[in-house]
């Protein structure tokens, strides 16, 4: 069962072009099986598909097995095309997954401060409607 969709940033500098291959390379080099996001958004909005939503994750710990990643690429300066693309994605993911909450990784690890925006106050200003509280 899922139960967060988790927004993340690729914590690149903002003005790098980085794709999923290339975080699939990082995190193969920390040790990991492949890149742990399900989801990455480039800078110019492109979404990329990467972990099946099937596969756990590996991108929150103590919660992959029960959560979607989606990772920003920048580190807090994101382009208005990667909002636009993060907010159909997870209008997509919420209808998939409806109990889901939409938190940032912050918000499931206090040692964290990704994807370095407040995304309670994002969610209230552009996906009015959406369930937004944090029930952990």
């Amino acid at each position: 069962m899922i139960n967060y969709l988790v927004i993340h940033c690729s914590d690149s500098p903002d003005d790098r072009q980085v794709e999923a291959a290339d975080i699939h390379a990082w995190h193969l080099e920390r040790g990991f099986d492949g890149i742990g996001y399900h989801y990455v958004i480039k800078r110019d909005g492109s979404p990329e598909a990467c972990r099946p939503d099937y596969w756990t994750g590996a991108h929150v710990r103590s919660h992959n097995h029960h959560s979607i990643g989606i990772c920003l690429v920048g580190r807090d300066q994101y382009t208005h095309a990667q909002y636009k693309t993060l907010k159909e994605l997870l209008y997509v993911l919420k209808f998939k997954y409806q109990d889901a909450e939409i938190v940032g990784h912050y918000q499931l690890d206090d040692k964290k401060t990704c994807p370095n925006f407040k995304v309670p106050e994002w969610l209230k200003k552009n996906m009015p409607g959406v369930d937004h509280t944090v029930r952990h």
